[in-house]
């Protein structure tokens, strides 16, 4: 039966890997991977130094494929469906890639940013061709999730936070989301895949942030303070760093004073 292991290998740290995840990747017979774009640099030296340095130079073969194109403009209704179709053919890519480079008890594995349970299409695509292959007669393969620091926990290391403050509840969500205004029964927002700065509209001033980019590499930086205080700093940081690497990963904490809700 062939395998195909998802590896979360943290946010950008190369110590972020877990002992797990160094056993996981010296199993596999072949590396997945997808061609990032404008990123494609930084994330091929962080994969190449964690291969080297865990499997040995020379000793993994990575095949790579080109990211199929989304369109990233879509909004209201068919933001769905650009995703859905932007997914069902990355799909495609993933399931090409494993029918040609995977042997009837072949290991391969797809190195994921991060922790694969959180805010990662990978298993659920994943799951989708193992469904079609069965479908369709195959034998399909197990699929096995090996779990990595996340960046709302290299967030939280970073800027020497606890996320959950005594009885209370931290919600995890998207800058698409958070458009529609801070959560008013929620007083700790993670907020992710933010591309339009959403916190930099909202009106609240009992609200304090802890912004991070590129968290856990050398690049990365932290700001903390009061929402309205530090936003325009944030943003000014933000667009000359992307300006800069030409890519940019960012990630942050709302948190609000139960006390003047």
């Amino acid at each position: 039966m062939r395998t195909v292991l998802v590896i979360g290998i943290g946010a950008g740290d190369p110590d972020h890997l877990t002992l797990q995840a160094v056993a996981a990747l010296r199993r596999a017979d072949v590396f997945f991977a997808i061609d990032k774009g404008s990123a494609k640099d930084d994330l091929l030296a962080l994969r190449t130094l964690l291969l080297d340095r865990h499997v040995g130079p020379g000793a993994y073969r990575v095949v790579e494929a080109a990211d199929p194109e989304r369109d990233r403009d879509a909004t209201g209704p068919g933001y769905r469906e650009a995703v859905l179709d932007w997914q069902d053919r990355r799909a495609a890519v993933y399931a090409g890639m494993i029918d040609d480079e995977l042997g009837p008890d072949g290991v391969g594995a797809f190195l994921v940013w991060g922790d694969p349970a959180l805010y990662d299409g990978t298993l659920r695509l994943l799951a989708g061709i193992h469904d079609a292959d069965v479908a369709s007669g195959g034998q399909g393969f197990t699929i096995e999730s090996v779990p990595g620091i996340s960046s709302v926990a290299a967030l939280a290391a970073a800027h020497r936070l606890i996320l959950n403050r005594v009885g209370g509840s931290v919600l995890v969500t998207t800058g698409r989301r958070l458009a529609a205004g801070m959560p008013r029964d929620v007083d700790d927002v993670v907020v992710m895949l933010d591309g339009s700065t959403a916190f930099a509209a909202l009106p609240d001033d009992d609200v304090d942030i802890y912004w991070g980019a590129y968290l856990g590499t050398p690049d990365e930086i932290l700001v903390a303070g009061n929402l309205q205080k530090v936003k325009d700093d944030i943003v000014r940081r933000r667009a000359a760093a992307r300006e800069r690497k030409g890519w940019i990963m960012d990630t942050y904490l709302l948190r609000r004073d139960p006390g003047r809700r």
